[in-house]
């Protein structure tokens, strides 16, 4: 072989050589680019959740202060019986938290089997579904008698892997996806189109019914639809409260009395009797042009106000660290840009 020819085996050599490894660097680059985008991510993320937590903590401030400060009109300058969300602005970022009274839904250890069923009918189970399904939640929470294993307990153990059920209260909501017949979307909830064709959310049993509900009344200004359909109001007197707590929010007894229902329907309603709230914080960091950051994180805490260590006034009964996101006053903002 000439010198040329093996100058020019030479150089094809260092040219495949130089392209292995650019191949090599440009993946390490890329590699190296995705690490620190995701660790960028991940550093937002725990920045915004513990946004989250620290709006909780405010809105548990403000909702003990709220009867001993008031405005000049009367209303509390901090929170007031009825209030839902309170939206906090920090110079990291903005939170805004959900407030759901427990007293807002059924107890789900004590609601009645019609009010179970007729329930399970409104969010959207079939009449067969809301039967089966209403029979096996109060099985399980129904102490086993001498007559041995029920259906559902022989149902259970020939799962694989198989299960006893309880047979005593339930301890959480979630609970229920364990029992026979539930599903997800039940639970949850879920989208369904809405009149004009678009998606509205759909709520589930976790929006409808709770272990620390007392189960005889339930809050006219926040229960969903679906709760006070299941006590017993028609669709009219559904639509009359939700109509009149989205113009203002009920003060007193004497405001549900005016809308003329029959007294057996107002003696399942109350206005801001609750001792027990779940906080669902959602928050966004503040970008360096002002704007928010499109990452979310939430927290939730279920809290029972005038209980707790001597000075905090508060207990908190369960903690939730959610990475739920879905914040409508967050879509209706965003939606608005």
């Amino acid at each position: 072989m000439g010198a040329s020819a093996r100058r020019g085996s030479a150089l094809l050599a260092v040219l495949w050589l130089s392209a292995a490894l650019g191949a090599i660097a440009f993946s390490l680059a890329a590699t190296v680019r995705g690490e620190i985008e995701h660790t960028s991510t991940t550093l937002d993320g725990t920045r915004a959740y513990y946004l989250a937590t620290g709006a909780i903590q405010r809105a548990l401030f403000y909702m003990q202060w709220g009867p001993a400060y008031a405005a000049p009109d009367g209303s509390s300058r901090y929170f007031s019986p009825g209030t839902s969300t309170l939206r906090f602005s920090f110079p990291t970022g903005e939170a805004i938290v959900d407030i759901a009274p427990e007293i807002a839904k059924l107890s789900l250890n004590r609601i009645a089997p019609e009010e179970l069923a007729r329930l399970l009918s409104v969010l959207g189970a079939g009449h067969d579904q809301a039967l089966e399904l209403t029979r096996a939640i109060v099985d399980w929470r129904t102490p086993l008698t001498e007559a041995g294993p029920t259906e559902f307990d022989l149902y259970y153990q020939g799962l694989t892997p198989s299960f006893r059920a309880p047979h005593a209260s339930f301890q959480h909501v979630e609970e229920l996806l364990a029992v026979k017949g539930m599903t997800p979307e039940l639970l949850f909830g879920s989208l369904a189109r809405d009149p004009r064709g678009g998606l509205a959310e759909r709520p589930g049993l976790m929006d409808c019914l709770s272990v620390y509900a007392n189960g005889a009344i339930v809050d006219a200004n926040t229960a969903a639809a679906p709760v006070l359909a299941a006590v017993g109001l028609s669709g009219d007197a559904v639509s009359a409260i939700m109509e009149a707590r989205r113009r203002q929010p009920f003060r007193s007894a004497r405001d549900l009395a005016g809308l003329g229902f029959r007294p057996e329907v107002l003696a399942r309603l109350s206005v801001g009797r609750g001792s027990v709230f779940t906080l669902r914080a959602t928050a966004r960091l503040r970008l360096a042009d002002g704007k928010l950051s499109d990452l979310s994180r939430s927290a939730g805490a279920t809290v029972s106000l005038g209980r707790g260590p001597a000075g905090l006034g508060y207990q908190v009964l369960r903690w939730r660290d959610w990475a739920w996101t879905g914040n409508e006053a967050w879509t209706q903002e965003t939606s608005s840009q």
